[in-house]
């Protein structure tokens, strides 16, 4: 039963236990008992004589990426859909958006009521294709909006200097990217904001929750103003009991506050980042290399990243077992010997089932719109090689010790060896 895949029921490689995702810590129940016994329970509630957790966090996470300032978010679409409308993106501007990431990335796009042009990627890294975004520039671009994806920082050099050269914001998609720096600069820090997203799987997670940094006085004031339904806070303490949102009048905005429950959270989750993402990286390191020893291709990050952060840590697989196994069988049969979640890459989004701006008629805005968002008109080679031949094992893993790194790579070797049993 050794080489018995554990999918048909032979033995498997490693039972666990795992790390588990998120971790709960003192800091965190401590905080949270605090904003239950404060009585202000969100930013647009009255104001009890101290700085609203809401307040404390965006000075933290600032202070943690060195940008000047940080707006927090209730999730990270709202905080992309935010980063874009600072920027001017409105109705009928094209955004640039990478082929290969999260939904979210082209829907928030959607959302303004921008049409996503869908990029293609750097097939090493999955990262968008600087050479690609030159192509894909019109007239009509407001923005270009980079993912740093899996593991991987995206090449911000030639972003930067394409962003400048066509006088084009660049927003920066760091969802997946809590810690990582490119230049010895904390990523966000390099355009003209940097978006996030403290959903329950990520890096720094309360949750559900987001934030934009900037380095920009003005737009870090529109930010606010469009999180907290056009009011931001007065630059004086209010008096008790009154409210600390001034409506200011001076943009339209929507609710997108962050509630002081998941901002408490993020203060006590802040305290153990770094600890954690130094132990990914390590880990990451034994593993890039038994796996390269067996003809695996962890995802590659771009020559100017000084510190990657591992949101998911992502394989590809040698072209045999990719064109005759397929990723979806060898993650299934790879997850059930390790008892991990072992999933295949997001689907390039010209193809992702996801995204469809069609079933929604809130985008019925005439023909020339529903054909400049309709995803079959991108054509996305790099990024469908990529999502066909990847797979994404979650970062919790990673938290394990270095002998269960290890296993991982016995178990990639004993998957690889059953071919003929997959193709079955």
């Amino acid at each position: 039963m050794a080489d018995t895949l554990a999918i048909h029921g032979g033995n498997a490689v490693f039972d666990g236990p795992w790390p588990n995702w998120p971790q709960s810590n003192e800091a965190t129940r401590r905080n949270l008992d605090a904003v239950l016994a404060s009585h202000r329970w969100s930013i647009s509630g009255q104001y009890r004589g101290e700085d609203s957790w809401e307040e404390r966090f965006g000075r933290a996470f600032a202070a943690y990426t060195g940008a000047r300032w940080c707006v927090p978010a209730s999730t990270g679409t709202a905080s992309l859909t935010m980063a874009l409308e600072a920027c001017g993106v409105g109705a009928h501007d094209e955004v640039i958006v990478p082929g290969v990431s999260w939904v979210a990335s082209a829907s928030a796009v959607l959302g303004i009521n921008a049409i996503p042009v869908l990029t293609d990627v750097d097939p090493r890294t999955g990262c968008l294709d600087p050479a690609q975004v030159e192509r894909a520039l019109t007239p009509r671009t407001r923005a270009i909006t980079v993912v740093h994806l899996g593991s991987a920082v995206a090449d911000l050099d030639r972003l930067v200097a394409v962003a400048r050269k066509h006088d084009i914001p660049l927003i920066e998609d760091c969802a997946q990217a809590h810690g990582a720096r490119y230049d010895g600069r904390h990523v966000g820090r390099f355009g003209a904001a940097g978006a996030f997203s403290m959903q329950h799987s990520k890096l720094l997670t309360s949750g559900e929750g987001g934030a934009v940094i900037t380095d920009d006085a003005a737009l870090a004031r529109r930010l606010a103003h469009l999180r907290a339904d056009g009011r931001t806070f007065s630059e004086q303490p209010p008096a008790l009991d009154e409210m600390a949102l001034v409506e200011t009048a001076e943009i339209m905005g929507s609710n997108y506050c962050l509630s002081e429950f998941h901002a408490a959270i993020l203060m006590g989750q802040l305290e153990p980042l770094d600890d954690q993402l130094a132990q990914r990286r390590r880990n990451a390191e034994v593993l890039d290399g038994l796996l390269s020893g067996l003809g695996f291709a962890p995802q590659q990050t771009s020559a100017g990243t000084t510190a990657r952060a591992h949101y998911t840590y992502v394989v590809g697989l040698p072209e045999t077992l990719a064109r005759e196994v397929g990723v979806e069988r060898f993650a299934a049969a790879l997850a059930a010997e390790l008892h991990l979640p072992c999933k295949t890459m997001y689907a390039a989004l010209n193809r992702n089932r996801l995204y469809q701006p069609f079933s929604r008629t809130r985008f019925a805005l005439g023909k020339e719109f529903t054909d400049a968002v309709d995803p079959s008109r991108f054509h996305l080679p790099a990024a469908d090689a990529f999502s066909r031949a990847s797979l994404a094992l979650p970062h919790r893993m990673l938290l394990a010790d270095a002998d269960a790194m290890a296993r991982v790579a016995a178990a990639f070797e004993k998957v690889a060896r059953s071919v003929d049993a997959l193709r079955g």
